[in-house]
């Protein structure tokens, strides 16, 4: 055998010798990571310096500090360099890459099946909850299918499509001031779901389906006075809700309006909505801990704003801060994750990933 065909021979053997341990791994996985179910926390724009922010104007106190399983993202879109969150948020809930403004839809505008709409099909309970309108990319992403994230009304409409079982969040408008006169709150409630407009009211639903409506639009910011209470409150409901399914459930919870504050280069509106954003996460960590079967992973669409921090007092709670553009960047995003099968998140990966790794982990 020359020298020739002993490399092209190894090489073979290291492919070989690659490909079966991929797959033992994948097996391995399959069999003792797999959580029953799963709780995928958007920030929507959050990088590090925005994480940084909120821990620093916490007082050096995050219970994102608890994760031990991180990695990074890769938040590009199938065209161009910069996401924005219709596209960065399709690729988390279906696993491909898509252009900007695409909901639910790949490039070639087909519809894709979400991690959502998976398990709605294995009989998992399914759940959305949204600081901004449930209508809204993120969000819309993991239900809907539309070529534009703009079609508010044809997105709500599609949540008549399904069997979800709890959505909150805002954009009531769009389920009743529309222009094809439909009443969806009327066909919602014809459905079984139980239509409620205030976290008061929210908060003391015990059972059945739950859509929650809690604002015309998107629901105030933390500096316009929105209630601390207000997503932490709805993530605890979703998952006391969804829990009672013995079979699982999948619950995405999105902390929208870190974004907002990226967009406005207003370093307290960011800090400020990655503690409202954290005090949820805590609120999940909670019940992951006292049941150990639910993972929870936590990463972001994309960072907006290219935040640099440029001082800061963890004992004064106090950050500042300069932004480099009022629009999104295309750096890598953090990866948290906590629970069964965690460690499969560590490390370099697409965004697509996620998905990928979810729908393994779930076994569909």
């Amino acid at each position: 055998m020359n020298v020739k065909n002993l490399r092209g021979y190894l090489l073979i053997l290291g492919l070989l010798s690659f490909s079966m341990s991929y797959c033992q791994e994948t097996i391995r996985v399959h069999k003792e990571d797999m959580p029953k179910n799963i709780i995928l926390f958007i920030g929507d724009g959050m990088g590090l310096a925005q994480i940084q922010s909120g821990l620093t104007v916490n007082y050096g106190r995050l219970n994102l500090l608890s994760f031990r399983n991180i990695g990074f993202s890769k938040t590009q879109p199938a065209f161009g360099y910069i996401t924005d969150s219709g596209a960065g948020a399709t690729a988390l809930s279906t696993g491909v890459k898509t252009y900007n403004g695409a909901i639910g839809v790949g490039p070639d505008s087909a519809s894709l099946k979400t991690i959502l709409e998976y398990a709605e099909q294995a009989g998992l309970s399914t759940g959305l909850v949204s600081t901004s309108a449930i209508t809204h990319a993120t969000p819309a992403s993991f239900i809907a299918h539309s070529n534009s994230r703009n079609d508010y009304e044809g997105i709500a409409a599609d949540f008549l499509k399904t069997d979800i079982d709890v959505f909150i969040g805002g954009g009531r408008n769009n389920f009743t001031l529309r222009k094809d006169k439909r009443n969806l709150v009327q066909e919602l409630r014809d459905k079984g779901y139980q239509v409620m407009f205030s976290m008061d009211s929210i908060r003391g639903v015990r059972q059945g389906k739950l859509a929650g409506l809690t604002a015309p639009d998107h629901n105030p910011s933390i500096l316009q006075g929105r209630n601390r209470e207000m997503l932490i409150t709805a993530t605890q409901t979703a998952i006391n809700l969804l829990s009672k399914n013995k079979k699982g459930f999948f619950l995405m919870v999105e902390g929208s309006e870190i974004d907002f504050g990226g967009h406005a280069n207003n370093t307290d509106f960011v800090a400020q909505e990655v503690i409202d954003f954290d005090r949820a996460i805590g609120a999940a960590l909670d019940y992951a801990r006292l049941y150990q079967n639910t993972l929870i992973i936590v990463t972001a669409d994309h960072e907006t704003g290219g935040m640099a921090l440029t001082g800061g007092s963890f004992k004064e709670g106090k950050v500042s801060a300069k932004f480099a553009l009022t629009d999104h960047t295309g750096v890598m995003v953090p990866v948290f994750a906590y629970g069964p099968g965690s460690r499969l998140f560590q490390g370099f990966q697409e965004n697509t990933e996620i998905f990928d790794k979810m729908k393994l982990l779930f076994g569909f």
